[in-house]
């Protein structure tokens, strides 16, 4: 009967549960392992059969003859009983039976007569005595039992041992029967030193190299444009599976390096060679309608490209799934200490996969298996996730791969009962959202009607007109295809559904871990996407913010992100809500003096967003007696910080100063109005700060910074826009955070440079010296008008000792 079964394509693979593929490997697997075992239990067998012969001295066949009748002989005269003891019964019987005996029921293996009667009485006691006994420290074996089996000797009961599967006894039978083959057919080989080992590893290190280049080469080459010629096509895919054929390389110098060296020229070659579409497989219409050679052999290419590019990946993903359980393989060439390697160049394959090829296949598999990587405890592992995520964001326009990643996020963040890294919500920040559908905005967001439906055809025009009007409509549909743009529309309502996932994760965190280290990253999301908000939502989210900062229990930077992301809600949107924000700005006023110059002087950044969103933004609902109490205890923040925070400080102070008119009273030394600054008390409404000044401004005129002395003396002056005491373009178009960012002291340097001091102090000291021997002269001289007239050089010089 002939062989019909056939090799199952590769669209019936991608059909095949992974389940069942995995119990066909396995089945495949056992069957090999099984053949070889027998076959080399057969080996042994013969093996020992040959030394058996060998070993043995051969007799000739008449004389073993002769010895065994004559030993059946001999225990038949024991056990036989004679006549005279028998009974008359018993005698006829065995004549009758020597009567019908025939050539047939003879033995003719034997000397012996034919008409011998059976023994029916044997010695059982004697025949188990002679039995060996077992020790009794030998364990009881199980025992299987068979059919017995019958011959002239009688009934011979078959048993055997009951089968044990262990692994170990086997792998240590494979190993004794390998070691004995070993032994009887190879031979020792040659003892190499160590620099001939080294010179055998560099040959054949450089002889991979060269093959895995002649093949990368070979599947980057162009086919050739010969009409109906696709040979390189074909060509192309037998290289990549030669090429993925070496990540299994097997020698143990150099296979570690040559799987990486193969996963990275992988990794190129699939960015190079894939398409800028998705490969859809085709469907059982398509497969059934006759197209022309040409087109049937690119679907085969694209077929066997996706094919080539999906083990790969499983490739890849096998490595690092290796790693991760610390599990060598039984006949893997590769050390435990090696893996952590291969897992790395794997890790960084897939990343550039995930940046390079957004568009192609597998690409959600990619996510699924970076997303959880995030959270490594390999930090360099983590890294490389963070960063590729992070391009990601950046350079998806659409939103598709975006939206992908952020619900695996979400799904990863709940499935591990939010006990994740936070700089996985983190990354969050960097997505490319601004603008997404608002649910009192969504009907002026939907998509327009572009095309008349039949009935307003019918209605308003004519059958000329309408003719015309489907073709034309059909044109601009034409058009929008080759434009091959995405609309409005579909990005709109990806950036919101993306937003909406981001929301669920930042609130069931807000409602269920408030006091995990997500915290943090959840509230600076908030403050970056909460314009973004639905208006339903406000209410709840501002007393829920409130609470946290009431609590006690955030640090002052999660504090200074409750406010941002409250303030943010309220000037947006919010704006038609009733809510008081006032709470925020005391708490505000309060913080302020907790920051200082050292590891928190980023904070001062957070701190200036703030400051623009509560005074900028909502200059008309802020009071003249609030605004007057930041200005102060701002200027006198100002002295105690590094000369970039003071920068964006007081440009701060220059936009308070520029909004709100009556500001230039604490420019004046008399006081205003009732009362005593309480610069202690943290209610900025009831501190008087119209009682004081800003005297401040005079020390920070004196700063060693230029740029800080600068806007120091524009502040003295009353912040003029015009005039000799306006700021350069420079300094006065730029807001606060960017100023504070421009002069940051990160690299330990000033900027501008700050001019050396030292030179001023010599200056300074001769000069006191020059005014006291000036003083000192002017009294020596009244005193010797007064009294005895001497010299007065000398008497001076005396004096001035003397005292000093």
């Amino acid at each position: 009967r002939k062989n019909t079964k056939r090799v199952p394509s590769f669209r019936k693979l991608l059909r095949t549960s992974k389940i069942k593929l995995d119990n066909k490997l396995k089945n495949k697997q056992f069957k090999q392992q099984s053949a070889a075992r027998k076959y080399r239990k057969e080996q042994k067998k013969l093996r020992e059969a040959v030394r058996d012969a060998i070993s043995r001295k051969p007799f000739p066949l008449e004389e073993c003859k002769r010895k065994q009748v004559a030993e059946k002989r001999e225990e038949e005269e024991e056990d036989a009983l004679p006549l005279d003891m028998m009974d008359e019964d018993d005698l006829k019987l065995m004549e009758d039976l020597a009567q019908k005996a025939s050539f047939l029921t003879r033995d003719l293996s034997s000397n012996e007569p034919v008409h011998i009667k059976k023994r029916k009485h044997e010695n059982v006691i004697d025949k188990y005595e002679k039995v060996p006994r077992r020790m009794q420290t030998e364990p009881e074996k199980e025992l299987i039992h068979l059919l017995p089996i019958k011959d002239k000797s009688g009934i011979i009961p078959q048993t055997m041992e009951k089968p044990v599967l262990s692994g170990a006894r086997d792998e240590e039978e494979d190993a004794e029967e390998m070691e004995e083959a070993d032994d009887f057919n190879e031979e020792p080989l040659p003892v190499l030193t160590p620099e001939e080992m080294a010179a055998q590893r560099r040959q054949k290190l450089q002889e991979r190299k060269m093959h895995i280049a002649a093949l990368a080469s070979a599947i980057l080459s162009e086919p050739d444009n010969n009409v109906g010629d696709f040979a390189p096509f074909v060509n192309q895919i037998k290289k990549l599976k030669e090429l993925r054929a070496m990540l299994m390389e097997q020698d143990p110098n150099v296979a570690v390096i040559v799987r990486k060296l193969v996963m990275v020229s992988l990794m190129e070659v699939f960015k190079d060679i894939v398409p800028s579409y998705k490969i859809r497989p085709l469907t059982e219409a398509e497969k059934a309608t006759k197209v022309k050679k040409e087109t049937q052999k690119l679907r085969e290419f694209e077929e066997g490209l996706v094919s080539q590019y999906k083990f790969y990946l499983e490739n890849l993903e096998q490595t690092i799934k290796d790693w991760k359980q610390r599990k060598l393989k039984k006949s893997n060439v590769i050390s435990l200490k090696a893996y952590k390697g291969l897992a790395e160049i794997a890790v960084k394959c897939l990343c550039e996969l995930l940046v390079a090829l957004p568009h192609f296949n597998f690409h959600n598999n990619i996510i699924v298996l970076i997303v959880p990587l995030m959270n490594d405890a390999s930090k360099t592992i983590s890294e490389l996730c963070f960063e590729a995520v992070k391009k990601l964001f950046k350079q998806d326009k659409l939103g598709c791969a975006s939206l992908g990643v952020v619900k695996v996020i979400s799904g990863l963040v709940k499935g591990r009962n939010y006990d994740v890294r936070p700089e996985v919500l983190k990354v969050f920040l960097h997505l490319r959202i601004k603008e997404v559908e608002l649910q009192k905005d969504s009907e002026d967001i939907a998509p327009k009607k572009k095309f008349m439906t039949y009935k307003e055809k019918r209605k308003h025009l004519s059958r000329m007109q309408r003719k015309w009007k489907k073709a034309e409509e059909k044109l601009e549909r034409e058009l929008l295809e080759a434009e091959a743009s995405e609309s409005k529309e579909k990005k709109l309502k990806l950036h919101t559904e993306t937003l909406n996932v981001v929301f669920v994760t930042y609130f069931r965190i807000l409602k269920k871990a408030q006091k995990s280290p997500l915290l943090p990253a959840v509230l600076e999301g908030l403050a970056k996407f909460a314009h973004l908000i639905n208006v339903e939502f406000f209410d709840d989210l501002v007393i829920v913010l409130h609470s946290l900062i009431a609590s006690g229990s955030l640090s002052y930077r999660e504090s200074l992100h409750c406010i941002l992301s409250a303030f943010h809600i309220l000037s947006g949107q919010g704006d038609v809500l009733n809510i008081d924000p006032m709470k925020f700005y005391t708490h505000l006023y309060k913080t302020l003096f907790s920051l200082h110059a050292g590891r928190t002087n980023d904070d001062i950044a957070i701190v200036l967003q703030c400051l623009d969103v509560m005074f900028a933004k909502r200059r008309k609902q802020v009071s003249q007696q609030r605004a007057l109490a930041f200005l102060k205890r701002l200027s006198t923040l100002a002295l105690h910080v590094l000369p970039n925070s003071s920068v964006g400080i007081l440009a701060t102070n220059r936009v308070l100063m520029q909004m709100f008119p009556k500001m230039d009273l604490l420019l004046d030394n008399d006081s205003q109005g009732s009362g005593v600054y309480l610069p202690e008390l943290e209610e900025p409404e009831h501190c008087n700060a119209q009682n004081t000044a800003l005297w401040e401004l005079h020390l920070l005129q004196r700063h060693y910074h230029p740029t800080v002395q600068k806007f120091a003396a524009h502040l003295i002056v009353g912040a003029p826009t015009e005039g000799s005491g306006a700021l350069p373009l420079d300094l006065s178009q730029r807001p606060a955070t960017e100023l504070f960012e421009a002069y940051s002291m990160r690299g330990m340097t000033f900027n501008p440079p700050v001019a050396s001091v030292t030179p001023r102090r010599k200056d300074t000291f001769s000069q006191m010296e020059a005014f006291i021997d000036e003083e000192l002269n002017k009294q020596l001289q009244q005193h010797i008008s007064e009294t005895v007239v001497h010299k007065p050089l000398d008497f001076a010089k005396h004096f001035k000792e003397s005292s000093l």
